[in-house]
């Protein structure tokens, strides 16, 4: 067992008591993101409307094996001081379905690929769509003749 940045008692899954509640031991990071399906990008104006959505507060784009989501980080407004659902009897049916035996409490991943700015969304872009002779970079210089 330790303690978590938030004062709570943070144990390993696996140190559960039988019949106990994982999410009394949680900070409940699944109540401070939404991360919804997007359509895959196949040309640089799909990457322009991610682009634009990237400029929003907030908003990042991460994949999944080939997936992509869009991630919003935000928490929800019924989340109580104590980490706990101030809604719990009337919780959406997302949340209900959720459950702690597959959530990521114990979690500790990066993305292999993710985009938090427009800069980053633009660079892929430019990488991966754009033409060449057609994007902002300077041309290549010429290399150097090497002196004997």
């Amino acid at each position: 067992m330790s303690q978590s940045a938030f004062g709570t008692v943070k144990i390993r899954r696996e140190d559960l008591p039988k019949g106990g509640n994982l999410c009394e031991h949680c900070t409940a990071k699944c109540c401070h993101y939404i991360a919804v399906p997007y359509e895959t990008p196949d040309c640089f104006e799909d990457m322009e409307y991610i682009r634009w959505i990237v400029l929003h507060h907030n908003a990042t784009f991460f994949k999944d094996d080939e997936d992509w989501y869009l991630l919003v980080h935000t928490v929800c407004e019924k989340l109580a001081d104590d980490y706990r659902c101030g809604i719990y009897e009337n919780r959406p049916q997302i949340c209900r379905d959720y459950s702690f035996e597959n959530c990521e409490y114990d979690e500790d991943w990066t993305y292999d690929f993710y985009l938090e700015t427009h800069d980053q969304v633009w660079e892929y872009s430019e990488a991966c769509y754009k033409s060449k002779g057609k994007n902002i970079r300077s041309k290549k210089p010429d290399l150097l003749p090497v002196m004997a």
